[in-house]
């Protein structure tokens, strides 16, 4: 059977899309008018060949952290319960919801009636099952445990789904914070400070230095803060353009590295995923110098990924994968020395997972010591703002009355 994309129309006169398993175009058409649906367009479902590899993808979006877990979780419970693939996939996607996911499963459970494996017709959506998932796969279905691999990877994946969302609540209050800061202080120089000031301006007193300091402020910020926005804008467009371009994507990346906080974050944020893909490939039965090409590709910093190259390469020279790590000089002495253990003993994989979830936790303390030190920070620097607006008020009505008494 194969897959077909559809536009049809309900009784009620309204629209819909999405793809429908049959024999030929005729059956499509047919199962749909037993829908009860006015056809308008049925074509075979578009798609384009990989360079190279003569294989059929499918044009199609990505998935989300969330919808690639719940998915992976609920193939690997059908799956472990020993019903046939095809019947897992047609099972989860009358489950979906969302007529772009249950249309993508549709269309590889179609693939896996004509002859392909799941990997192999997972390769047809890389954007929504990317390399590190497919390969897991293809390991598992190589060996058997199918059902125990997916479940591994439903476990990574709300793992790293859960980190991600640690980071973003952490960072959801310092940036409101620091978003109202900048606000009232611009509140305050633009339109309150000008009609305050204008007082002491008329009256022809000398000013003290911090008011004059504090007019000159307020008068910059109404003469060009639509232009330093409008400039600001227009640096954060260029920067993102250029840092499209790998070369200086590279350099970028290096120098945020060797920022004094951020860049220790950094860095342990990379090798932690590095390490805990490493583990994941590892256990699922993937050979060690493909798990290290594939877990280098889901590092985020250009810098590291080009440092994690020489990894790969040095263990395929027959470097041990504890002095690869070493000489690279990223990762820190207690995760090689639990790498060191696992190699000696055997159970490389085990001490790669038990490192990556020792960093996580170091990582997280680092985030939460961040971040508790940027509050603090922000609420000093509000006050300290307001504080400075309210003695360049003040200071010339102090001189004003001294004058008078």
């Amino acid at each position: 059977m194969a897959a077909y994309e559809y536009l049809a129309m309900c009784a009620a006169g309204k629209k819909s899309t999405g793809v429908v398993e049959a024999d030929s175009p005729r059956h499509a058409r047919q199962l749909l008018r037993e829908r009860q649906l006015v056809i308008l367009k049925v074509s075979a479902a578009q798609s384009k060949r990989v360079r190279g590899k003569g294989l059929l993808q499918v044009s199609g979006g990505g998935l989300s952290s969330a919808e690639l877990a719940l998915l992976t979780r609920q193939l690997s419970t059908l799956v472990q319960a020993a019903l046939p693939l095809e019947e897992v996939l047609a099972a989860v996607a009358a489950q979906c919801e969302k007529q772009r996911i249950k249309s993508m499963l549709l269309a590889i459970r179609s693939r896996v009636l004509e002859g392909y494996s799941l990997a192999v017709a997972l390769a047809a959506y890389p954007r929504a099952f990317p390399d590190l998932y497919r390969a897991t796969v293809a390991a598992g279905e190589r060996s058997g445990h199918l059902g125990q691999v997916l479940m591994n990877l439903a476990d990574y994946t709300e793992a790293q789904q859960a980190a991600r969302q640690q980071i973003q609540l952490a960072m959801l209050y310092p940036s409101i914070l620091m978003l109202a800061a900048v606000s009232i202080v611009g509140f305050l120089l633009g339109f309150v400070v000008p009609d305050v000031v204008k007082v002491f301006i008329d009256s022809g007193q000398e000013l003290p230095l911090l008011t004059r300091g504090l007019i000159a402020s307020s008068a910059f910020l109404q003469d060009y803060g639509l232009l330093m926005l409008l400039v600001m804008a227009a640096l954060v467009l260029a920067a993102r353009g250029a840092v499209r371009n790998p070369a200086t994507r590279e350099r970028w990346h290096a120098l945020v590295l060797q920022l004094p906080l951020l860049g220790r974050l950094i860095r342990a944020s990379n090798c932690t995923r590095f390490v805990s893909t490493l583990a994941i490939l590892g256990r699922s039965g993937v050979p060690l110098l493909d798990a290290l090409s594939i877990a280098s590709e889901v590092v985020a910093n250009q810098k590291i990924r080009t440092g994690l190259k020489d990894i790969v390469r040095g263990v395929r020279e027959g470097i041990s994968l504890t002095r690869a790590l070493e000489l690279n000089g990223s990762f820190p002495p207690m995760m090689l020395y639990m790498i060191a253990s696992g190699e000696r003993s055997g159970e490389l994989d085990s001490m790669l997972e038990r490192a990556a979830k020792q960093q996580e936790e170091q990582l997280a303390n680092r985030i939460a010591l961040l971040v508790g030190l940027f509050e603090p920070a922000m609420l000093v620097f509000m006050g300290a703002s307001v504080l400075i607006i309210v003695l360049a008020i003040l200071m010339p009505i102090l001189s004003l009355n001294q004058l008078i008494t």
